[in-house]
């Protein structure tokens, strides 16, 4: 099939099966899936910019699917989400501007592809690392102990914070938290938003997590909140830049609302440490991906 905006002749199947497993992988461990969307797109051949742009587009519908799903089994912390959008808008704007330098200097894809291979390699290891530590620290007969974190230093000291206004989130168990931690946070996911084309999820996740001490399933469905909001701004600042192609994410939306579903739903059965440590091993794939079209 002819995408004219992108240039580029893909078949069909390919963006749909693109949109599925990654729309399984985003509902079940709470991100956008630009991680594995970016790197897949590459590699089957669209430029940068567009990949940009147009995984933007399709994150959208396929993070609302999920999102559905998770505020039904009440892993949302819309307090939280909502004062997560304040730093969340302006950081996607200076992402989106570093993205049109960077084009006009004519090193936006190099720049682009080694960025994601080293943000995605450091995750990887970090996560997995914890998440198996905290895997650990679970009995496996102890049924009510759906989540710990190995990793708990950070979160304690950015709770010690006292940076007026303070605010609670109750949905999160965070008794007070300072507002400027929050936007913070979200303005460096936001920048990763416009210049990565990715809704920041997949580092937003873990900070949420590990800085601000989220638990995890509630971090995956606030974090998929947020993502709706950034890639859907990311969609409209980038559509003006024409950088999205609305034919080529609706295709690939098509696979993505089935497994957006089946991917919330699984991680009702699954507990914390475990969703993060799948999470950990599932990103290397998108560096690996980019590497491989680098090279080639």
């Amino acid at each position: 099939m002819n995408f004219p905006v992108a240039g580029v002749d893909i078949p069909v199947i390919y963006l749909v099966l693109i949109g599925f497993i990654v729309g399984v992988l985003a509902g079940f461990y709470g991100v956008g899936g630009g991680s594995k969307t970016g790197p897949l797109m590459l590699f089957i051949g669209v430029k940068a910019r567009f990949v940009i742009g147009t995984d933007l587009a399709h994150m959208v519908g396929k993070s609302i699917v999920a999102l559905r799903r998770h505020h039904a089994l009440g892993h949302v912390d819309m307090k939280l989400a909502i004062l997560m959008t304040l730093g969340t808008i302006p950081g996607i704007e200076v992402g989106a501007n570093i993205v049109q330098i960077l084009e006009a200097a004519g090193s936006l894809d190099l720049f682009f592809s080694v960025s994601l291979i080293v943000i995605l390699s450091a995750m990887s290891v970090f996560v997995f690392w914890e998440s198996r530590k905290a895997h650990k620290l679970l009995r496996e007969d102890d049924i009510d102990a759906r989540d710990v974190v190995a990793f708990q230093g950070v979160s304690k000291r950015v709770k010690t914070l006292r940076l007026p206004p303070m605010i609670s989130l109750k949905t999160s168990g965070i008794k007070e938290i300072s507002v400027w931690i929050i936007i913070l946070v979200s303005f460096a996911t936001g920048v990763l938003t416009g210049f990565l084309g990715v809704g920041g999820g997949f580092v937003r996740m873990p900070v949420l997590v590990y800085v601000l001490g989220v638990p995890t399933h509630v971090a995956v469905g606030t974090d998929l909140f947020e993502i709706v909001i950034s890639a859907g701004y990311g969609t409209f600042t980038h559509a003006l830049k024409g950088n999205v192609d609305f034919l080529m994410a609706l295709v690939m939306h098509t696979g993505a609302a089935i497994g957006a579903q089946i991917g919330a739903t699984l991680t009702k059965y699954v507990r914390g440490p475990r969703i993060r440590q799948v999470f950990g091993l599932f990103l290397p794939v998108g560096a690996i991906l980019v590497l491989y079209t680098l090279l080639t």
